[in-house]
């Protein structure tokens, strides 16, 4: 057990303590953070492969008092250090997908080029490498009853993590926040793109019984016309409906329970930072005008706690990295917020 009789949680962070300042081991928190340094397929920005540690380092500015699970953070919170061989990996696809994106928005026959078609191999099988390895990880944290939080990364990254918590819970449904479907089959010929997670999550988990997403504003015909064969499966709150209600007077109370009543007992949540208003994550992936405050997806996940649903795990994906810490800075805290709802959702 972690001694936290002389822990100040009152005072300034100790950069020689963990995620928040925390002094707690991964052996005795309750809670691990499992980073994932990868962003082989994203389409328009990079560098959120990177925000880990730049996460970590705001973390530090975050105070621990959290009025709505108070406390929570006594259990432990840890985050692990960023696997350098996933890093080098990503980096090494990722210049191999620039040039590949390149190619084949120009035009060009794919099948005519050797290098490109090696590219493609290598990158596709890059994705079932990490898939795998999340896989491995997650699986033996939630083996050895902790709860776990995943940091990417592009939002390719939790596939694994799906995959493990569906072992241990047979019927789940995901809480996606986002401002993209996600419903892409194998985006630019990249079958685990960060643009294809929900579909490949539906295709590959049976367990998967609902997906929710909530706040998607940016999605093509492919996966509108797949949103419409599969409605017994995936709801779909779009940004401009909800924002409509909100005009007309509707609460965000009111729309919150509805989103929450979609939802099955076990709820995990892929937390996309685009799903927030570009102002809060202006370096994510793909930044779309719109969106919510993190107040608003607080009070969401608020009320799936309040319903007597559980929270089972998490990811937050997709926090870009910036000359000015500010979307570091509003990623640690929603990581926190994110941590303590999963300890307080299991207590």
């Amino acid at each position: 057990m972690t001694d936290l009789s002389h822990f100040d949680p009152n005072g300034a962070s100790n950069p020689n303590n963990n995620i928040f300042g925390l002094p707690f081991s991964e052996e005795d928190a309750r809670l691990v953070i499992l980073p994932i340094p990868w962003e082989v397929t994203v389409s328009y920005n990079a560098g959120t492969a990177r925000a880990a540690d730049h996460i970590f380092k705001a973390s530090m500015q975050v105070d621990l008092f959290d009025a709505d699970c108070k406390e929570a953070w006594k259990q432990g919170f840890h985050m692990r250090s960023p696997d350098r061989k996933i890093l080098l990996k990503s980096d090494y696809l990722r210049k191999e997908a620039e040039l590949y994106i390149d190619y084949t928005s120009k035009g060009e026959i794919v099948e005519k080029n050797n290098f490109m078609c090696k590219s493609l191999k290598e990158i596709n099988e890059g994705g079932v490498y990490l898939n795998n390895w999340v896989y491995e990880h997650t699986r033996q944290l939630l083996q050895q009853g902790k709860l776990v939080g995943l940091l990417g990364g592009d939002h390719s990254t939790p596939l694994g993590y799906f995959k493990a918590i569906a072992e241990k819970h047979p019927d789940f449904g995901i809480l996606q926040i986002d401002a993209h479907c996600d419903l892409r089959k194998a985006y630019e010929n990249f079958k685990y793109s960060h643009a294809s997670i929900m579909y490949n999550a539906l295709t590959e988990i049976p367990a998967l019984s609902k997906l929710v997403q909530v706040g998607v504003r940016d999605y093509c015909q492919e996966e509108w016309d797949y949103l419409q064969a599969n409605k017994d499966r995936v709801v779909t709150f779009f940004d401009k409906d909800i924002k409509e209600k909100l005009f007309e007077g509707e609460t965000w109370k009111k729309i919150a329970d509805e989103i929450v009543e979609q939802l099955p007992q076990q709820v995990y949540v892929s937390f996309d930072i685009d799903g927030l208003d570009p102002k809060l994550c202006p370096n994510t992936g793909t930044p779309v005008p719109g969106g919510f405050e993190a107040a608003h997806i607080f009070y969401l996940l608020k009320r799936v706690i309040q319903s007597g649903r559980t929270i089972i795990g998490f990811d937050l994906s997709e926090v870009g990295v910036g000359d000015i810490e500010w979307d570091a800075n509003v990623g640690a805290r929603v990581l926190w917020k994110l941590c303590n709802l999963l300890t307080a959702s299991n207590s």
